[in-house]
């Protein structure tokens, strides 16, 4: 059994990947959360949820940290910073409150999810990488 087949994506195609996967990421929070408290399963309330958060992480993609390197983990951690500041202080405008749970959760849930696909992507290019053969 031989080593299994990666799909190399052009350099030019992270960027565009590695954005719309941390859209993913926070519209998976969001439906994951939604579901957790019995919401309705309604598009627009989805979006709703995600919204504050997308925009936030939409936000730090402006930033020179995550365009230079957009799958790392050092962009990937920015973008977390975004999502959780700017979603969290729209959530609380909007609503009025923010219970620290809420805060914990989210910021919790979305590292996993932010991080987790830069680290899983990390792993997957290293075992793909040719390797030196040792002595």
């Amino acid at each position: 059994m031989g080593r299994p087949t990666l799909v190399v994506v052009h350099p030019s195609r992270i960027p565009a990947l590695a954005f719309v996967a941390d859209l993913v990421a926070v519209v998976v929070f969001a439906a994951v959360g939604r579901m957790s408290h019995a919401e309705a399963d309604s598009v627009l309330g989805l979006l709703g949820t995600a919204l504050p958060f997308a925009l936030g992480a939409a936000a730090a993609w402006a930033t020179p940290w995550v365009r230079s390197a957009p799958a790392s983990l050092r962009a990937g951690t920015v973008v977390l910073v975004g999502a959780v500041v700017v979603g969290l202080l729209l959530r609380l405008g909007f609503l009025g409150r923010l219970p620290l749970s809420f805060a914990v959760v989210a910021t919790i849930s979305l590292a996993v999810l932010l991080l987790g696909w830069r680290g899983i992507s990390a792993a997957v290019a290293r075992l793909g990488a040719p390797r030196t053969p040792t002595r």
